[in-house]
């Protein structure tokens, strides 16, 4: 079977940001399918123009150069969208295949993956990663009726024109479902914990701290992702200021990039934590994050207070589990049901720091409930989210679509 891969942000090991697709693709070669990915060259500085071909690990990978940096305002990153939209849409029509499947966000990606499956007449699945537009239209970022209304009938028109739809999550799921889509369409297949890559031993973990003067023995609460107006992380450093004063020794670490960054760091540096129990690392390539998570006491995921975001799948939350590590999360919804029914972590309030902050200490000085829910952790991510059988789902469901009803 031949696979058009529709991706605007994939990544290979030696890049910064998730590998959803890359392991994906890669296992369905591994299966025996042909994969040719179509994505974007993001770099700002990059100013090749047309059509560069790679071959990675037996994914024919076809790259356009379309600069986009979450750091970029609303509109550059709309322009970001369109052009990638428009170019993978001339293009991909020429890749003959069986199957094209295209992975949101954004959610424009839905506009090549249209005209592929319309111009070469093979199916379309379409993978839902956030839920757009809800999500945006809940933070603000969407504000105009008219722009609303019509993103609002372009999500609807994709997932009545595909012939399967897969939800990162079950509330992803349900958010398609409202609009009218048969359950019988909708697949979940959530994000991946790969074993491979982050179960590593106890050693990478020792080399890191010994890196940092900083740390060294000391607790460590680690974030690693993007610094997004989504991912909220001003509250991860009220937290260090809240944790400070209750026991410094306690150190938090983010590390990564995005358009919250500078804010980040002058919150930190007005609440006297930054360099103090609060450290900032740029990001780094996906392959060196295995030896941070190794070095945490606890991981974290954090969103903004907007319940539209508790559906979330995030890619660090299910690094965390294959590195065997607790998570913390600080919003409701159902990785919080996971990890209470589990006990691989714990939920902190949204609000109450001061509440969190005890609540956070009280776990971390446990040192027997730290281990404990390490190890929840890791068997949580080796008998739901292994990214083995994750991938036989998602390539289960390709093959039946393309053979036809």
């Amino acid at each position: 079977m031949r696979i058009v891969y529709l991706h605007q942000y994939f990544n290979t090991p030696s890049m910064a940001g998730g590998l959803r697709s890359y392991e994906m693709a890669k296992r369905l070669v591994g299966r025996g399918h042909e994969v040719h990915v179509i994505t974007s060259i993001r770099d700002v500085l990059n100013q090749g123009n047309g059509w560069v071909v790679t071959n990675e690990d037996g994914i024919q990978v076809h790259w356009i150069n379309v600069p986009y940096a979450n750091t970029m305002g609303l509109i550059a990153r709309v322009v970001a969208f369109i052009r990638f939209a428009v170019h993978s849409s001339i293009y991909a029509t020429r890749l003959k295949g069986d199957v094209v499947f295209a992975t949101s966000t954004p959610l424009s990606i839905g506009f090549p993956g249209l005209l592929v499956s319309r111009f070469n007449r093979i199916p379309l699945v379409f993978e839902v990663r956030d839920l757009w537009p809800e999500v945006p239209i809940a933070m603000g970022v969407l504000k105009s009726p008219l722009i609303i209304w019509a993103a609002r009938v372009f999500e609807r028109f994709i997932y009545r024109h595909s012939r399967a739809i897969i939800a990162l999550s079950p509330g992803m799921k349900a958010g398609i479902l409202k609009g009218g889509i048969p359950d019988t369409k909708v697949r979940v297949v959530p994000n991946v914990s790969d074993l491979n890559r982050f179960k590593v031993p106890v050693d990478c973990g020792m080399a890191f701290r010994r890196k940092h003067d900083w740390l060294q023995d000391k607790p460590l609460v680690v974030y690693v992702g993007t610094f997004g107006r989504i991912n909220g992380l001003s509250y991860m450093v009220r937290l260090a200021a809240a944790i400070g004063n209750l026991n410094s020794e306690v150190r938090f670490l983010a590390v990564g990039s995005g358009i919250e960054e500078s804010e980040i760091r002058s919150l930190a540096t007005d609440l006297g934590v930054l360099e103090k129990n609060f450290f900032m690392l740029d990001r780094i390539p996906k392959g060196e994050i295995a030896e941070v998570l190794s070095a945490a006491t606890v991981a974290s995921s954090f969103v903004v207070d907007v319940p539209e975001t508790w559906a979330n799948s995030a890619n660090k939350f299910f690094d965390a589990l294959a590195a065997g590590k607790p998570v913390i999360i600080n919003h409701e919804g159902w990785l919080a049901d996971l990890l209470r029914e589990n006990g691989a972590g714990i939920v902190l309030g949204a609000n109450n720091l001061d509440r969190s902050a005890i609540d956070l200490l009280q776990f971390i000085e446990d040192e027997d409930r730290v281990i404990q829910a390490g190890k929840n952790a890791l068997k949580l991510a080796e008998s739901r989210f292994n990214i083995e059988d994750l991938a036989n789902d998602l390539a289960d469901i390709l093959e039946e679509v393309a053979k036809g009803p």
